[in-house]
């Protein structure tokens, strides 16, 4: 059990990109990625005696290009651009190996993107540049502090965002990012619990040996990302075998989610035997979340903390998605808990 205050990051600049509708299945929809997100979890964690909230650092800006694309740096630029209260939604999707994109048109935004419901504006990039830096110093802190575990309150998500694209509500790979502070002279797994399978980190890591990335969600057949999270994707080149994905039908509820931890998850990341683990803690399982169709409850987030946590690895949990507000923070803080019991 961890005694001491887990450190944990947010910015309040994060707030300030307010993402107001997206189209879903060409309906425009309320868009669930709100500041209520962040705000729930902040407040949760302030309101326990075991969490001490503090302001990142900016992330060095060679660090988010050694994981993204330079015009994917260079349009997120140019959407800082925009006029105060507009939003850019990206409509029309090239091939990108059939156009030359601008990255300093905005228009162009579609060669960059793979969905219709991430847009951008004047505030995108310093909300993602903060929610990488939370990631950042989060991972930095967790090595060289040598803690059991940290937590960024990373928002938005980033779990989908690759090299070279946006899309699922993400724009930089945070979990990425944390990889990249801990991979000098280490082994490194990604452990991703969102509902969605993180199609981003594993196209990022899929051919690297060091990084392992192990992810349970809802099938690809019926769930978002679609294209991307099958079981017999598992890494290729020098990282074939380091990539596991384990998908399970709408429905699933704690005792089956429990069980594909340990009889797949966990024993595949103990044979891996890495130095570090980043938790891409997406809170989507819940029963009540309007984006995924698992059944956990809260009491379920926190022995999957707990049993996560008996891995005894350093821990960095990466806030993912989580779209049921009301509780979305009494859920982080049980992850988190859980964590703690078995970490020390």
């Amino acid at each position: 059990m961890i005694d001491a205050v887990t450190p944990a990051w947010f910015h309040p600049a994060q707030l300030a990109f307010k993402p107001r509708y997206e189209w879903a299945f060409g309906e425009r929809i309320d868009h669930p990625e709100t500041t209520a997100r962040a705000e729930s979890i902040l407040a949760a964690l302030r309101d326990s005696d075991r969490f001490a909230v503090e302001e990142p650092p900016p992330v060095p800006p060679g660090t988010l290009s050694a994981q993204h694309n330079g015009n994917l740096l260079a349009l997120y630029r140019t959407a800082s651009a925009l006029p105060e209260g507009e939003t850019f939604y990206p409509t029309v999707f090239p091939k990108r190996d059939q156009v030359q994109a601008d990255p300093t048109r905005i228009s162009h935004a579609g060669a960059f993107c793979f969905d219709a419901g991430t847009p951008l504006s004047s505030q995108t990039w310093e909300a993602a540049r903060w929610s990488a830096s939370c990631a950042w110093a989060a991972a930095r802190a967790l090595k060289k502090r040598r803690l059991p575990l940290t937590y960024a309150l990373s928002r938005p998500p980033g779990h989908h965002a690759t090299g070279k694209a946006f899309g699922g509500y993400c724009y930089l790979n945070n979990a990425a990012i944390a990889v990249s502070a801990l991979l000098r002279g280490a082994r490194v797994t990604v452990l991703d619990i969102d509902v969605h399978h993180g199609n981003g980190t594993q196209s990022l890591f899929y051919r690297n040996p060091r990084v392992q990335v192990v992810s349970i969600h809802e099938h690809p057949d019926a769930c978002f990302p679609y294209f991307a999270g099958f079981p017999n994707e598992t890494g290729a080149g020098a990282g074939s075998g380091t990539t596991l994905n384990v998908t399970e039908a709408a429905g699933c509820d704690g005792p089956r989610y429990m069980e594909l931890l340990e009889r797949q998850a966990l024993p595949a990341i103990r044979a891996f035997a890495p130095d570090y683990l980043v938790l891409s803690a997406g809170l989507d399982t819940y029963a009540l979340d309007p984006v995924g169709h698992f059944q956990l409850t809260t009491d379920d987030l926190r022995e999957v903390g707990e049993r996560i946590g008996r891995l005894g690895l350093p821990t960095v949990a990466v806030q993912e998605g989580g779209y049921h507000t009301e509780h979305l923070g009494r859920n982080a803080v049980a992850l988190l808990d859980g964590l703690r019991t078995t970490l020390g």
